[in-house]
């Protein structure tokens, strides 16, 4: 008989005894393998588990779950075939009273492989995105190394300062890109380090400023209460947090951008509340939960989509929050409280 505990379960459920006979199979199973929910209990599970890889071999011939070394516990994820030719996801636990004695249970879970299919969709796209982002800076690279190198000569000093400013320049916004996508990386497989010192965020916040200021980007506007509190943070992911909020107000206002870092708590603990303006056309409120995915755009100002899926990770692993709303003179307005530090 089908276990109700078992269907309420979203992915398919196998349960097999020490003699590999199925003693409990969910409706979501039988249905992806075809087979008659009250008639499986007691049958063999190979015959009830009727899976295949591309080349025809069954899952239970090339796992053994029944042999093999008494420490093994489990059978990692793989893609096999179910009879009508669908992908699905399979994994497998394999319970021993002790090592001293043989397999009681074997349970796998099967689980459609559509999960898969969209992780491939979305490093098709991360390729996509990747290629775009970079071939406009390399191509400003070697154009203007190219012509360095043939008409050095005849280049003046302005000339070539100017080129290596450019060249520079976009060389800066390479290793963002590069830095950035390693983050996606490490946030999506959990493996983000973090060297959380205490800051001044004042000063940190002061220098993407005069960066901003310096490279031309647009106008930005600080204003810091005193007496701020350090905060626990590490220093090149605070900065990076700034720098892509600072950049994508000046990428998407109109006007003047506008910083302000004051003290503030949340939930009754001391920190830091940021608070970032812009003069754009803001971010309709339907759109602001899907503001923080990948790829993620707003408007035609170009990159990567994946700057603040980037400050919405690094922000909540520093135990701070992130919101959108609308900046009082029209525009967005970005809200990050980040947590005082406890490091002393």
């Amino acid at each position: 008989m089908p276990d109700p505990l078992l269907d309420d379960l979203p992915d398919g459920v196998i349960v097999a005894d020490a003699a590999g006979r199925v003693v409990a199979l969910s409706r979501v199973a039988a249905a992806m393998l075809d087979v008659d929910p009250e008639a499986a209990p007691g049958r063999p599970l190979g015959e009830v588990l009727r899976l295949q890889d591309q080349d025809g071999r069954d899952w239970l011939g090339c796992n053994t779950p029944y042999d093999g070394l008494a420490t093994r516990t489990g059978v990692p994820e793989q893609s096999w075939l179910l009879p009508d030719g669908t992908e699905v996801l399979v994994t497998a636990s394999i319970r021993r009273p002790s090592l001293a004695v043989p397999v009681e249970r074997v349970g796998i879970v099967l689980r459609s492989g559509r999960g898969r299919a969209r992780l491939d969709r979305e490093r098709s796209d991360l390729v996509a995105t990747v290629a775009h982002e970079l071939r406009s800076p390399l191509t400003g690279v070697k154009g203007f190394v190219q012509v360095m190198l043939n008409r050095w000569d005849r280049l003046t000093d302005e000339q070539k300062k100017l080129m290596l400013t450019t060249v520079a320049a976009d060389s800066d916004r390479l290793t963002r890109l590069i830095a950035e996508l390693l983050d996606v990386a490490r946030i999506d497989t959990g493996r983000l380090q973090l060297h959380v010192r205490p800051i001044d965020a004042a000063t940190l916040t002061g220098r993407v400023v005069d960066a901003a200021l310096a490279s031309g980007q647009g106008e930005v506007d600080l204003n810091a209460d005193a007496d701020l509190p350090s905060l626990g943070a590490d220093p090149d992911k605070f900065t990076q947090v700034l720098t892509n909020l600072v950049e994508n107000g000046v990428r998407h206002g109109e006007g003047p951008v506008r910083v302000r870092l004051e003290a503030a708590e949340h939930g009754g603990e001391p920190g830091v509340r940021i608070t970032v303006d812009d003069q754009g056309e803001g971010i309709p409120a339907e759109l602001r939960r899907t503001v923080f995915t990948k790829f993620w755009k707003n408007g035609a100002r170009g990159g990567s989509g994946l700057g603040l899926y980037v400050v919405h990770g690094l922000v909540r692993a520093h135990g701070g929050t992130i919101v959108i709303d609308d900046a009082p003179g029209g525009g967005a307005r970005i809200q990050v409280w980040w947590p005082a530090s406890d490091l002393g």
